[in-house]
């Protein structure tokens, strides 16, 4: 069959700070093209629809993969598949991803029959069984691991059974140079690691993958770290080397191969300070920039998000984050009920350390205890919201000041660290980048005031809503675990850690709070 894999444009920063490589969806194209199929992909981040309506129209693919990560591409995806069908109607259109895979039912219903499956879980595993289903045997998709139509939902999804089989299929995407995460313009995206051992609230990574960890081979990693062009890196992993041992065998197979690159990484502080010889060891290995989750400056705040790290644990980590001497970003999390006071104590803080701060708002997602908890509570359901950038929630203060003041604090935040009249360094860079022809950045910087501002902000509000989440759960109902899975939790087997590391997790999980 000729199978076209499509991942949705860009979300609202997506067009300033970040444009990242579709990685899931190369992984699962080059999964279905070991498969024996005729494979394209299409990534409308960095292509236009037009684009897109003109390869269905003069290819006529079979079969029609939508990446569905995020819950602001939602309306875009079910719109494209119901234009899809008037064009193709005999096509195959199916939808996968990680938000996808909470809201399968959904997602059909906003379909009425041009969405034909959702795959849920991990697409690499179940993808080849869905195609050979669907070209032999259509009655037959009803047994496929994680498929859901409207006739039913099949077993359970399956895991990759060893990471290391699995490869992107890099050479379909057409514009790899759009790719860019900050100053690593262009970037690459790579995996070392896949799921989380631990259990945040606000998150959906660990009910996605049934608090699993497994790891990458090291002799896999670098193979695939050698075939990439880019020289920005972004490892993808939600907790970057949460054991030290993997940590120091992949940084020194990458020595052996005398492959150079600068890295972006995530990780938590308590496993920043955990393993510190393997977090200096990388910044020799070329790690540029580490991403701590701070989430909150005070106890208060880490309680509410259940991040159960001491504050001053928090801030030790930050002063060993410094004196790497690598940029370091945090990330704080905005309650709708912040007034302009607490506003200011942020803002102060913020100016007061050396880091890059980016400030995501609360929002309740499928598949987190937080939904459970906070969706009777939602002021809209327009899913074009859910992108940790607008108010879902009531805010405390009126939507118009709440966003004045969030936009304030960020618009300080973002002249200080990214002005290239008054930042040396970063115009250094920004030169280096330009002088290659690589202008993602730069353009963000100037296109700023236009994607974020209030009035913006607003009209997104105002916009009609075709396509809204279900809220289904009753007032103060109590969080039944096992209903947020996607992959079924099956304990300590599936956490490739050694046993110190899986106690270190289990005593900084809120899960044993």
């Amino acid at each position: 069959m000729k199978l076209l894999f499509v991942h949705p444009g860009p979300l609202l920063y997506t067009n300033v700070f970040l444009r990242l490589e579709p990685l899931g969806l190369e992984l699962v194209a080059e999964a279905a093209r070991r498969g024996k199929h005729t494979v394209r992909l299409i990534d409308l981040q960095a292509e236009s629809q037009g684009a897109y309506h003109r390869m269905i129209a003069e290819w006529l693919p079979d079969f029609i993969a939508f990446s569905c990560n995020y819950l602001a591409n939602v309306p875009e995806i079910v719109n494209l598949a119901v234009a899809t069908k008037i064009v193709l109607p005999r096509s195959f259109i199916c939808v996968g991803g990680h938000s996808a895979s909470f809201i399968a039912e959904t997602i059909l219903e906003h379909g009425q029959g041009a969405i034909d499956c959702v795959l849920k879980g991990e697409g690499e595993a179940n993808i080849v069984e869905l195609l050979e289903a669907v070209a032999n045997d259509v009655n037959g998709i009803s047994k496929v691991p994680g498929a859901v139509t409207a006739n039913g939902t099949g077993p359970a999804p399956r895991f990759v059974e060893h990471l290391d089989d699995v490869r992107p299929a890099r050479e379909l995407v057409r514009n790899r140079r759009k790719y860019f995460l900050g100053v690593l313009d262009p970037c690459a995206s790579i995996e070392f690691s896949r799921g989380c051992p631990w259990d945040c609230s606000f998150c959906s990574a660990w009910t996605f993958y049934g608090r699993s960890y497994r790891n990458l081979s090291p002799e896999r990693i670098v193979e695939d770290l050698a075939s990439i062009r880019e020289d920005g890196i972004f490892i993808v992993d939600d907790v970057a080397f949460i054991q030290e041992r993997q940590a120091f065998a992949i940084g020194e197979a990458i020595a052996r191969r005398n492959i150079r690159k600068n890295y972006y990484l995530e990780t938590r502080g308590d496993v920043l300070l955990r393993n510190k010889e393997a977090f200096k060891f990388w910044k020799e290995l070329g790690v540029t920039q580490i991403f701590l989750g701070l989430e909150a400056i005070d106890e208060d705040g880490l309680r509410k998000y259940r991040k159960r790290i001491p504050l001053g644990r928090n801030f030790e980590a930050l002063e060993f984050a410094r004196s790497l001497g690598v940029y370091v970003a945090i990330n704080l999390i905005a309650d709708p009920d912040w007034d302009q006071e607490r506003f200011r104590v942020v803002r102060d803080w913020c100016m007061d350390v050396p880091e890059v701060v980016n400030i995501s708002i609360n929002t309740p997602y499928p598949g987190t205890e937080t939904w459970l908890t906070e969706q009777r509570r939602l002021q809209t359901r327009d899913y074009r919201l859910f992108d940790i950038q607008h108010a879902v929630l009531p805010t405390k203060l009126p939507l118009d000041a709440f966003y004045r003041e969030l936009l304030d604090t960020q618009w300080v935040l973002y002249r200080r660290h990214l002005n290239w009249r008054t930042t040396p360094k970063l115009a250094r860079v920004l030169a280096g980048n330009f002088s290659r022809g690589q202008i993602n950045l730069i353009r963000g910087i100037m296109n700023y005031k236009k994607v974020y501002n209030v009035e913006k902000m607003l009209a997104d509000h105002a916009r009609p809503v075709r396509y809204e989440l279900p809220t289904r759960a009753e007032p103060n109902a109590p969080i039944a675990r096992p209903t947020l899975y996607i992959h079924a939790p099956r304990g300590r087997a599936t956490r490739t850690i050694d046993d110190s590391t899986e106690r270190f997790v289990d005593q900084t999980r809120v899960g044993n709070a």
